[in-house]
C-alpha cells in the first residue's frame, strides 16, 4: 500500500496528529495507512542478545513488562514522563521516532541505548542505528515505502543509566532540556534533546568522559556540550537558558552514578 499511495503517512497511536487536528487543516487532506489491525507489530521480544520492541509497542506495554524494568530501566523511566495515562496507552515508541521531534521523550533513552531502527518495504528490509536514522529537522533515513517494523536494542551490562526531562512542569509538559546517558562495555553514551534540530548524540561530550578528564564543575562540561549541541530560543525557554543547564544536569547526573569522576 506504500508503494501504491508514496504520499501516504502510516498510523499508528495518533497522538501527535491528533493533538494538533484542529488547527492544522492541512492534514485533513492527507492519506493515513492505518496500522491498528497488524497485531503482528505488536510485541515485546528477547534474545539472548537483545530486546526488540515491534512498532506498535505503547509506552504502556513497557510499563507493565518487568524485564524491561529490570534491564532498560530508562525506558520505562521515559515512558511514564510521555504525557498522562491515555497516552502512554496510545503512542508508541516508533511513532515517537518518526514524527522526529527534537524534544521527544522516548528517542533519548532509546539513542543511548544503540537502539536500531528496522525498516521494511516490498524490496526487503534495511536496518538504521537510531544515532544516524535523522538527517535534519523532520528529516530521516526512512523511504516513502518503508515502514518502520521494530526496534531493537542490545542487551548490555551497564554502570550508568541516567534519564532527567527539564520541563514547566513535573507531568505532562513539552521538554526544554533533555538529557539520557549510559556507559557499558561500549563507553559512553550521552544524548541531549531540544538543544538541537534532533535528537543528538553528544561526540565531543562521550569522548571527554572516555579520556577520564577531570570535571569539577558543570564548566568544564559546558565547553564541549557547545560543540554538539545548537539550543535556540523559542516559546519554551531561550538557548542560554539550555546550554546552561544542560550542562548543570549532566555534570550532578554523573556525580550521583560515578562521584569517584571529580
Amino acid at each position: 500500500m506504500l508503494v501504491q499511495e508514496p504520499n501516504s503517512i502510516p498510523l499508528a497511536g495518533a497522538t501527535d496528529v491528533l493533538v494538533h487536528w484542529p488547527a492544522h487543516l492541512d492534514a485533513h487532506a492527507k492519506t493515513y495507512l492505518d496500522l491498528s489491525g497488524l497485531d503482528d507489530l505488536r510485541h515485546i521480544s528477547w534474545n539472548q542478545e537483545a530486546l526488540t520492541l515491534g512498532a506498535r509497542t505503547t509506552y504502556w506495554d513497557v510499563i507493565q513488562d518487568e524485564q524491561c524494568h529490570q534491564e532498560f530501566p530508562l525506558l520505562q523511566h521515559a515512558a511514564r514522563q510521555v504525557g498522562a495515562v491515555q497516552i502512554q496507552s496510545r503512542g508508541t515508541w516508533a511513532g515517537n521516532i518518526v514524527n522526529a521531534s527534537p524534544a521527544a521523550d522516548g528517542v533519548p533513552v532509546l539513542m543511548a541505548y544503540d537502539a536500531v531502527v528496522v525498516l521494511q518495504s516490498t524490496a526487503g528490509t534495511e536496518e538504521v542505528p537510531l544515532n544516524e536514522f535523522y538527517m535534519g529537522y523532520k528529516q530521516m533515513r526512512r523511504r516513502t515505502d518503508q515502514l518502520v517494523v521494530a526496534i531493537r536494542l542490545p542487551r548490555r551490562s551497564y554502570a550508568v543509566q541516567v534519564f532527567e526531562k527539564v520541563g514547566a512542569r513535573r507531568a505532562q509538559a513539552i521538554t526544554k532540556v533533555g538529557l539520557a546517558m549510559t556507559r557499558s562495555s561500549v563507553g559512553w553514551r550521552v544524548v541531549a534533546s531540544a538543544v538541537a534540530p534532533t535528537i543528538r548524540r553528544c561526540p565531543s561530550v562521550e569522548r571527554l568522559l572516555e579520556q577520564d578528564a577531570p570535571v569539577c564543575s558543570p564548566d568544564d562540561l559546558a565547553e564541549a556540550f557547545a560543540t554538539d549541541t545548537q539550543p535556540i530560543d523559542d516559546i519554551r525557554s531561550t538557548s542560554a537558558y539550555r546550554a546552561r543547564v544542560l550542562a548543570r544536569v549532566a555534570f550532578h547526573a554523573l556525580q550521583s552514578q560515578a562521584p569517584g569522576r571529580s
